[in-house]
């Protein structure tokens, strides 16, 4: 029986290793004044390669490249420490009501899961309220084909602290005009909100569409710390998707902070080096082509289970006759 059993042994061999799909997983992350500066400093950007790295799509705030160095290096240092992949870019012009002051949304996608097919600087003076955005939304389009949603508006935001209730307020505008723009019912909304602690006041959220609109869905829970200083506990970063739909398209309880300091074993001073958030991530659930991924795995797996049994059945006939 050792050459059935060396068979057998093939056999769950060839189903454990047949390639299964995994999770999409969007990421927002607050880069807290990433630059020049921050981007010569080895170890924070090998911690800011390794969290980006785990997602499909990454949106980036604080982005102040200046000089126009600092993204493009961090885009080189990605794909160098993930060659499997290749990952894309793609950002805002700079943003911001001064030019002492200014930012970049930016998001950061591999391409072989999320493919762009639109993008849109949403344009301030749309609004009854003239600048009511600091920042204004960089809204993005993006394929997906694995995922369940297959395709997705990503309205990013980073709000003025001093304004946060008016801005978020407003995104819900924002929202509204992007659906009917792309005619899409399937939006998220991510990034750094300031929604929470002394910058939106409880009793201030009543006033907020974007919170009291039940068809919106805030997946962040509201007790996560998103913040890296001891001193804080706020949940200022947030993920929220519009719809039954999208909100179906969720792995269910997936959105969370994520705790790069304790996953990498960082100090507290390293891990402010990287930034004073905590990125915010969630994920979608994908369309599995089969029980064990494609067709011709499942016939190869029909063709082990046929040779198997056959060898079993001929040798228990053989038992039997002699």
């Amino acid at each position: 029986m050792r050459s059935s059993s060396l068979l057998c042994f093939l056999f769950f061999v060839g189903v454990s290793g047949v390639p299964r799909g995994s999770d999409f997983r969007i990421c927002a992350f607050n880069l807290h004044n990433f630059g020049d500066s921050k981007s010569k400093k080895a170890d924070v950007m090998q911690i800011l390669v390794k969290v980006i790295t785990r997602c499909d799509v990454c949106l980036l705030q604080e982005v102040r490249d200046s000089k126009g160095k600092a993204l493009p290096e961090l885009l080189e240092q990605i794909n160098r420490y993930d060659t499997r992949y290749e990952y894309q870019a793609v950002a805002s012009e700079r943003l911001g009501r001064t030019e002492s002051y200014q930012e970049q949304y930016v998001f950061v996608y591999r391409a072989d899961t999320a493919v762009l097919t639109g993008q849109y600087q949403y344009p301030d003076d749309l609004q009854g309220d003239v600048d009511a955005f600091a920042r204004e939304p960089f809204v993005v389009r993006f394929k997906a084909p694995k995922t369940a949603i297959k395709e997705f508006v990503l309205i990013p935001q980073h709000t003025t602290p001093t304004n946060a209730t008016k801005e978020l307020d407003a995104l819900y505008d924002v929202l509204l005009h992007v659906k009917k723009k792309w005619r899409t019912q399937n939006v998220m909304l991510l990034g750094d909100f300031n929604a929470d602690c002394g910058y939106l006041a409880k009793k201030n959220r009543k006033h907020v569409r974007l919170i009291t609109d039940t068809d919106l869905v805030w997946l962040i829970p509201e007790d996560t710390d998103t913040t890296v200083r001891l001193s804080t506990s706020c949940s200022y970063d947030h993920i929220v998707v519009y719809g039954p739909t999208f909100n179906r398209a969720v792995v269910p309880s997936s959105a969370r902070a994520f705790d790069f300091q304790k996953e990498y074993g960082l100090t507290d001073e390293q891990a402010l080096d990287v930034s004073d958030h905590y990125p915010v991530e969630v994920l979608l659930q994908v369309v599995h082509s089969g029980a064990f991924g494609t067709a011709a795995s499942m016939a190869l797996t029909l063709q082990y289970i046929t040779f198997v049994s056959s060898l079993v059945l001929g040798r228990l006939l053989l038992h039997l006759v002699t």
